[in-house]
């Protein structure tokens, strides 16, 4: 899938941000919203002309329009932010004079050093542990259907909380550290179930519910809350 271009584009008066993709798969036009970006994607099949696009677009400003609306606000990682950490809200603390780039501390994301390097120190911070604690529960859940996988990848995934490869390689969304230990325990539970049934057959589910008893929690918190995770950094 390759991106064509990012414009803007006037929807019922509201100046939008669209991305346009071209896809070998698509064999349609579909809108998505980018909730993570605040834009809307239009994917175009290999020979459709972007005027279909437009037109898609027009004929449904007002979702779009209402979708966009829809979003929680943009909470940027910054001094006195709250962010979440296994689902509990928890603010992010500048701590000039502190050591160690990052930490957790009294129920705070403490952030050492120059306010100019707090984002990315914060950001660092968030990734490394989502990196941690996913690889181990994929480590465990794995050893307890007695499956390998090749490695693991941590990724700011725009559509996917998680993904498995035909060749083993389980991807996470960074963002699930934000999510309560159910919705991770889900998620992983999800990805490892693949690598022994990459379809969404029944011996796929069983083996799922068996590894993780959280689904229906799960897909329901990230249907609800997903968005909000999307918007934060």
């Amino acid at each position: 899938m390759n991106d064509l271009a990012v414009e803007t584009v006037s929807l019922g008066g509201t100046e939008t941000s669209v991305t346009w993709r071209r896809s070998k798969r698509a064999r349609r036009i579909t809108l998505r919203i980018d909730a993570r970006r605040g834009a809307v994607v239009v994917t175009l099949p290999m020979r459709a002309a972007r005027s279909a696009g437009r037109a898609l677009l027009v004929q449904h400003a007002g979702w779009v329009a209402e979708r966009l609306a829809s979003l929680p606000e943009r909470v940027a990682l910054a001094a006195g932010a709250e962010i979440l950490l296994d689902g509990a809200r928890m603010p992010v603390r500048h701590v000039p004079g502190g050591k160690g780039g990052a930490w957790l501390e009294a129920g705070a994301l403490c952030i050492s050093g120059d306010q100019a390097f707090l984002a990315r120190r914060a950001g660092d911070f968030l990734r490394e542990e989502a990196r941690r604690r996913l690889a181990a529960q994929a480590r465990a859940k794995a050893g307890e259907a007695g499956l390998g996988f090749a490695r693991i990848v941590v990724k700011d995934t725009r559509s996917r909380w998680g993904s498995c490869s035909a060749k083993g390689v389980l991807m996470f969304c960074w963002r699930l550290v934000m999510a309560p230990p159910e919705v991770q325990d889900y998620v992983v539970a999800h990805e490892v179930a693949h690598l022994r049934h990459l379809n969404h057959g029944a011996d796929f589910w069983r083996l799922t519910d068996a590894l993780s008893p959280h689904r229906a929690f799960a897909v329901r918190w990230l249907h609800e809350e997903g968005p909000r995770l999307l918007r934060i950094g």
